[in-house]
């Protein structure tokens, strides 16, 4: 779970040149791809053109760099319509790359039917081929505010294979029956067409519920995704609406970084694609094969620090309360709320992946979620999810799983993890030289905002939320040790956007 989120909706001729100049050095430093190979533009497009693929080869070796396999027939066509459905994608504004669409309806019996299409990435991507390679070096979309870089090249991405609203495009639609309280008591997954009749933004979805405006599935939409939430927490899992920085351009020219708190529908849309992991991990089981995404249980010495941060912050956190059933009551739209919620996803490290054929090894859960759980709903911005549907797709239709996705699991786990860290380290770097680039020439200037974490080895050194702008950085104190949870006033000791660095310091 990233402890910071950046969201940056600026035109590229806005970005300012030592900025620009930045995320360059950023890229070449990090290794960060500019563009993609014309062996994977050309591959693309003959795949969009349907043209023939010329097969080759498996030759003992994993689809991660492995010489291409023929794609399936039976990909090009996916032999179950569902067009009639009015399936809805829930995306942030501007958003073309969508890997899901919804449809919800009640079971006359009592419960729910959810239907979830998923972007069917494997309609497109040749096992081994340019597309396939490319894909296993980069691992996942990287998000910058200058750009993104892609997973796939955009024409699939953001075109062939995105459910973009009226228009026929395959999918793996997951149809996952709840009883009244939200359980799933039936779970299953084909590959299908299906047109999306809309796309929604969360703002529009919010603000249509709270008008009371809402459509029947949009109501629905709130319904299961509420009766998830009281799951979730039942299981003792959290959800970490951790609230996002945002980039503004005002009108004078000059940028502005704000926090941005997560509404609920947001969290509405999230217990769905929570479910669908929940539900394909339940496949994987049954099946004795898959890849799940696993977490390790919180360590006592970190929910103990989150305690004192708690106290310090005047949060009221009882004793025998667990902090899933905290955290749900927290609003991030209030300072101190969102410094907590800043400092609360340190309980969840070290995520990983653990594949497996056979007997489920041990620590197979994900402790956030308090539930097993797989990866399957972001097949276009995640390297894994096209595995793991492809091994539920196959299990429920009593299919073997394919080699190609067999001969990953050495390879794969491995991959993932170290394209998570790169992402994370990328989008941490990212954020800390848009917050150099606006306190650029306020070196020696006073800023208020609330100490969030001290140093382990030195209580004068520490993290600091400001105000205004909404910024992080370190502070250091020239007297005594930092008071924790405290708002204070600071003054900006160093900034350098290259460098990306942001320094206080408390008491001078």
């Amino acid at each position: 779970m990233p402890s910071r989120h950046l969201r940056l909706d600026l035109p590229a001729a806005t970005i300012p040149e030592r900025v620009r100049i930045a995320f360059e050095q950023l890229r070449a430093q990090m290794e960060i791809p500019l563009a993609f190979p014309d062996a994977v533009l050309a591959e693309a497009e003959r795949v969009i053109a349907d043209a023939p693929v010329v097969p080759g080869p498996l030759a003992g070796a994993s689809p991660i760099g492995a010489v291409p396999l023929a794609l399936d027939p039976a990909l090009l066509d996916p032999p179950v319509p569902v067009l009639g459905i009015k399936f809805v994608t829930i995306d942030p504004p501007g958003s073309m790359d969508l890997d899901q669409a919804l449809h919800i309806e009640r079971v006359p019996a009592g419960g729910y039917l959810v239907r979830y299409a998923i972007a069917d990435v494997a309609h497109f991507v040749l096992p081994g081929g340019a597309i396939d390679r490319e894909a296993g070096s980069r691992g996942m979309t990287l998000y910058a505010p200058d750009g993104r870089t892609p997973l796939h090249p955009p024409i699939l991405s953001e075109g062939a294979a995105s459910l973009l609203p009226g228009v026929d495009r395959p999918a793996a639609v997951w149809r996952i029956v709840l009883d009244e309280r939200g359980d799933i008591t039936d779970v299953d997954v084909r590959r299908a067409r299906v047109r999306s009749s809309e796309r929604l933004t969360y703002d529009e979805v919010q603000s249509a519920v709270d008008a009371g405006s809402a459509s029947e599935l949009l109501e629905l939409l709130r319904e299961v995704g509420e009766l998830r939430e009281g799951l979730e927490r039942e299981r003792g899992g959290v959800s970490l609406n951790v609230p996002e920085q945002n980039v503004t351009l005002h009108d004078d020219g000059s940028y502005g970084l704000e926090f941005r708190s997560v509404l609920p529908a947001e969290g509405w849309n999230a217990q769905i694609s929570l479910l669908t992991g929940i539900a394909a991990a339940r496949v994987m089981r049954e099946g004795g094969i898959g890849i799940f995404r696993t977490l390790p249980a919180s360590d006592p010495r970190d929910v103990e620090r989150l305690r004192r941060t708690a106290r310090a912050l005047d949060i009221t956190w009882p004793t025998a309360q667990s902090y899933g059933d905290l955290l749900a009551g927290l609003d991030s739209s209030v300072p101190q709320h969102a410094a907590f919620l800043n400092e609360a996803t340190s309980l969840f490290r070290g995520a990983g992946y653990l594949a497996f054929e056979g007997e489920v090894p041990a620590a197979s859960e994900h402790a956030a979620i308090a539930s097993e759980y797989a990866h399957v709903t972001a097949p276009l911005r995640r390297l894994v999810d096209r595995y793991g549907t492809e091994i539920c797709l196959a299990l429920c239709a009593g299919d073997p799983v394919p080699d190609w996705v067999r001969l990953a699991f050495p390879d794969l786990p491995k991959a993932m993890s170290r394209s998570g860290q790169r992402a994370s380290s990328f989008e941490r770097a990212s954020v800390d030289i848009v917050e150099a680039a606006l306190l650029t020439g306020a070196v020696g200037d006073v800023f208020e905002g609330v100490i969030v974490d001290l140093d382990s080895k030195d209580p004068h050194k520490g993290v600091i939320v400001v105000d205004d702008p909404a910024v992080r950085g370190s502070v250091t104190s020239s007297g005594g040790a930092l008071p924790l949870g405290e708002a204070v006033e600071v003054r900006l000791a160093e900034v350098s956007i290259e460098d990306r660095v942001v320094r206080f310091s408390y008491g001078a």
